[in-house]
């Protein structure tokens, strides 16, 4: 857990008094209008008045016992991918800066809304959701909070939505996940994300990048909190999973890939955050993959998220490529080679992959591998160079990425000592068994504060 506020911290307080939805919004308006801050540059669009007017209904009803969910009066921040009617989605773009406004919400937002959550604003993004490191260069970089005077990245796609978190612009960030782009953001800014198996949340609204890949999930203070709103996300009743203790569960490290090229502070921080489950009873077992050596090879004629964002951007690049993040629109052109037999074969090759793998790890009750094996560069590395670049968001989108291939769910949780620079632990699963993986994820939680409290 991080030191950020709970959701039920927070709401126990309002319940009894100490505060109210007016105050917790004015503060994190207050943080995101702060010209010293990072607000600018974690949000391409600030919703203060229509936040406060959400947190004065809030504490009426709370007034007269009315309280719709644990998000009740709480801040909440939404990636520039999300439908509020009235307001163009932009994507972190200038692509789109002059597209028809949405008609409705997302559906997300709706039940955002529904909850009682109270949505300060949007949250910037990499462009169009096509990277795992967070620069944009249409409305700036925000920075990580760790070490921010040297100015490192915050991670991405979902780059905005943890900073406003870590920065108290928000109490939960809504973010998207294609590739890790929910994880890897609250890896590097030590925070807690969750990436539900897919078809959990409704896209409905939602501008894609890849709709095979996508999901939508929160970035958060910790475990509770994520299944908290991933349950109002999904449509479920607001509340988590009992936690499960360690004792006897099993988790599988894969040996294929997943390790390779950790620098030194997630190596260190990994095999701490192994000690400690194994001293709280848990079961570690070394696991060889295969299959994800062979995801490269699936690969060779192009990606699925590639193929699926060159068949929807296809219009624009036609006619605004200059306009584009020349590293988004580059690969996002590189989709352009794929066949529809191609596609297809994919497709089939995706479903036997997901089958080979599920049986692989059939019997254990998650995969465990570090979120992601660097710490976040300098976000000045990264615009100088192409090479850099490319390396970095490679790496990063690693391990993260075999999760949505597989249509798995997830967590990242935070396993550095205080002072050490962020790293995530990430805990997986096949599809369909989140409410399993969220109930694991607290007990894992548990262990980790010793390390966490240092």
């Amino acid at each position: 857990m991080s030191h950020l506020p709970t959701l039920e911290a927070l709401a126990a307080d309002l319940d009894a008094g100490r505060g109210s939805a007016q105050a917790l919004t004015e503060a994190a308006l207050a943080r995101a209008q702060d010209p010293a801050g990072e607000g600018a540059r974690a949000f391409t669009r600030l919703d203060a008045e229509r936040a406060r007017a959400a947190a004065r209904a809030s504490d009426t009803l709370r007034a007269v016992g009315i309280v719709r969910s644990p998000l009740e009066g709480l801040p909440v921040s939404i990636k520039d991918l999300f439908d509020v009617a009235g307001q163009v989605t932009t994507a972190g773009s200038v692509v789109l800066k002059n597209a028809e406004p949405a008609r409705r919400n997302a559906a997300v937002v709706d039940r955002l809304i529904a909850a009682g959550a109270v949505i300060v604003g949007r949250t910037n993004m990499t462009e169009f959701a096509f990277s795992g490191l967070g620069l944009n260069p249409h409305h700036g970089t925000p920075r990580n909070p760790w070490d921010r005077a040297a100015g490192r990245i915050p991670g991405g796609s979902s780059s905005g939505a943890a900073v406003s978190v870590s920065d108290g612009m928000a109490v939960v960030g809504i973010g998207s996940d294609t590739g890790g782009s929910v994880r890897i953001p609250s890896a590097l800014c030590g925070l807690t994300g969750f990436k539900p198996t897919a078809r959990r949340v409704s896209m409905a609204g939602v501008l894609p990048l890849s709709a095979s890949l996508d999901s939508i999930g929160p970035l958060a203070a910790s475990v509770r909190c994520c299944a908290v709103v991933d349950a109002i996300l999904a449509g479920e009743p607001p509340a988590a999973p009992p936690a499960r203790p360690l004792r006897d569960a099993r988790f599988a490290v894969p040996e294929t890939q997943v390790l390779n090229g950790m620098d030194a502070s997630v190596s260190a921080a990994f095999e701490r955050a192994c000690a400690v489950l194994r001293a709280a009873g848990a079961h570690l077992h070394r696991l060889a993959v295969p299959e994800f050596d062979e995801l490269a090879r699936l690969y060779a004629r192009g990606s699925l998220a590639g193929a699926e964002a060159w068949a929807w951007h296809r219009p624009l690049l036609a006619t605004r490529a200059a306009d584009y993040d020349p590293r988004v629109g580059a690969r996002i052109e590189g989709g352009r080679a794929m066949g529809a037999a191609d596609y297809i074969d994919l497709l089939a090759a995706r479903r036997r992959w997901i089958a080979q793998v599920g049986a692989r790890i059939d019997g254990f009750d998650a995969l465990l591998m570090p979120t992601v094996p660097l710490v976040a560069p300098r976000i000045a590395e990264l615009q100088a160079s192409d090479e850099a670049y490319f390396a970095a968001n490679g790496l990063m989108l690693r391990n993260p990425s075999f999760i949505n291939f597989l249509d798995g769910c997830a967590l990242s949780l935070p396993c550095h000592a205080p002072g050490e620079a962020p790293v995530g632990l990430m805990l997986a699963a096949s599809g369909g068994r989140d409410h399993a993986l969220l109930a694991l994820g607290q007990g894992v939680e548990a262990a980790l504060a010793q390390l966490r409290r240092g």
